[in-house]
């Protein structure tokens, strides 16, 4: 749908890393042009994949905000389409089928844990499910976009710090994902950094799954609750900045 209107210039994205990964493997496939745009705490991992998939990689600022600033100011100038990292609705689209995977493989599942950044997949997940199933949202201390939007009823500008800054560290939840995840009553977690570090480990030493802090984190938020008997659980655990 998007590729009949990409300009000389391609397609543009800002990321921590995963999405900006996506979008230039995608655009490479097609034979476009990626502009991606980084903060500077990105993986080194991340940052040698998106060379190898050939991107024009942009390194600006402290955090996802600032390449996000940068991105928006490079397509003033550029004739280019822009892939919001999670508040677009292709996007959004594109998480979501994570949700009939696991309606496909683990039909009994009843509660979802989910990492949040700026909402994308979550939001995904919760267009697909509505109500229909419980889904936990789990943020760090250092990255509360949506527990702060809960709290405050509205999506506000939250601090970004921590160890998963680099993935989960947008600095407000989506539109889109603030609409999804209020209509199907997602809950908030919020766990510590060191949760996540003790979640990673875990992982590791007790189902050889390698995972970075920002996937960790739904795992941290499961570890941390008391679960009911007849509860059957689906953690996801998605991103790739493991360096």
């Amino acid at each position: 749908m998007l590729c009949s209107n990409i300009g000389p210039d391609g397609v543009l994205a800002a990321s921590g890393g995963n999405h900006g990964a996506a979008v230039a493997w995608a655009a490479h496939t097609l034979g476009h042009v990626a502009n991606i745009f980084v903060p500077e705490i990105i993986s080194p991992l991340k940052l040698e994949k998106l060379e190898q998939y050939q991107a024009v990689v942009h390194v600006v600022g402290r955090e996802y905000q600032d390449a996000l600033t940068a991105a928006r100011l490079f397509k003033e100038q550029h004739a280019c389409v822009e892939l919001h990292a999670y508040d677009q609705a292709e996007v959004v689209v594109g998480a979501g089928t994570l949700a009939m995977e696991i309606d496909a493989q683990v039909p009994e599942a009843t509660t979802i844990f989910v990492s949040c950044g700026g909402g994308g997949l979550a939001a995904g997940l919760a267009t697909w499910w509505g109500t229909e199933k419980r889904l936990v949202v789990v943020e760090t201390e250092g990255t509360q976009a949506w527990a702060k939007a809960r709290q405050a009823g509205r999506p506000v500008d939250v601090e970004v710090a921590g160890i998963a800054a680099d993935s989960l560290g947008a600095r407000r939840i989506g539109d889109i994902g603030w609409e999804a995840l209020i209509t199907s009553e997602a809950e908030s977690l919020v766990v510590t950094d060191e949760q996540v570090i003790e979640a990673q480990k875990d992982l590791i030493d007790k189902h050889e799954v390698v995972a970075e802090p920002a996937a960790a984190a739904s795992f941290a938020g499961y570890k941390s609750l008391e679960i009911p008997a007849d509860e059957n659980c689906v953690i996801v655990i998605c991103g790739a900045n493991s360096a």
